[in-house]
C-alpha cells in the first residue's frame, strides 16, 4: 500500500501509510488501542476502500478478524465444509491438519457455540489459513489462547514465513516482538519501523 489515508468524519486514522509486506516475511504491527490498526488490516485486505493512496495485492488473501467469523450453529466440521466450497478445495484435510497442529482434533463435531473462547479462535484462524493464501492478514489472532497454543501459533507463523507466504500479524504484546522479522509503530496515524520507546 502506498499514501494510503483513511478517515472517520473529521477523524484521519490513516495518513499517508506506505507499506511492503515481502513475501516469506513476518510482519508485526503494534500501536495502542485506538490508533486505528485494525482499520489499517481492514484497508490491507480489501474490506475498506482508501480515501486517498493505492493497495496493492498479488494471491489469494487469509484474513483472520479480531471478532469471530464462527456461526454458533454450526459444528466445527460444517465450518470447513463450507468454506471448503467457498474456496473451491477439494478437501478439508489441510484444514483438519491446522486444527491438529493447534490442539484441538477432537472439535469436530461440536457446534461452535459450545466452544470455549480459545478454541473458537482457533477455529476462526483454521478458517483464514486453510486455502493456503499467500498473505495472511492476522489480528491479534491468539485471543483467549493459553500459552502452549499462544506457541504453537508462533510455530505456525515462522513455517508459512519459511515456506514463503508474507505474514502479517497485529500485536499488542511485547514477548512477541521477537517473533518479527520486521515490526511497525502505528502512531498517530503514521506506520512507522520500530518501536518508539517511552
Amino acid at each position: 500500500m502506498a499514501g494510503v489515508w483513511k478517515s472517520y468524519g473529521a477523524r484521519s486514522v490513516l495518513r499517508g501509510v506506505d507499506v511492503t509486506v515481502e513475501p516469506g516475511s513476518l510482519l508485526g504491527v503494534t500501536g495502542e488501542n485506538g490508533t486505528g490498526k485494525t482499520t489499517l488490516l481492514r484497508t490491507m485486505v480489501g474490506e475498506l476502500l482508501p480515501d486517498q493512496g493505492v493497495v496493492h495485492r498479488d494471491g489469494e488473501i487469509g484474513y483472520c478478524p479480531q471478532e469471530t467469523v464462527v456461526n454458533h450453529l454450526l459444528t466445527v466440521s460444517q465450518h470447513l465444509e463450507l468454506f471448503r466450497v467457498a474456496y473451491g478445495l477439494p478437501d478439508t484435510g489441510h484444514a483438519r491438519e491446522l486444527l491438529e497442529v493447534l490442539g484441538c482434533p477432537d472439535a469436530m463435531r461440536q457446534r461452535a457455540g459450545t466452544l470455549s473462547g480459545g478454541t473458537r479462535q482457533k477455529l476462526n484462524l483454521v478458517l483464514a489459513l486453510m486455502h493456503r493464501p499467500t498473505l495472511l492478514v492476522l489480528d491479534e489472532p491468539y485471543q483467549g489462547f493459553d500459552w502452549d497454543t499462544h506457541r504453537r501459533f508462533w510455530r505456525l507463523a515462522r513455517k508459512f514465513r519459511d515456506e514463503g507466504q508474507a505474514v502479517v500479524v497485529v500485536s499488542h504484546l511485547l514477548d512477541d516482538l521477537q517473533h518479527f522479522d520486521t515490526v511497525y509503530e502505528l502512531r498517530d496515524g503514521v506506520l512507522r519501523k520500530g518501536i518508539r520507546h517511552r
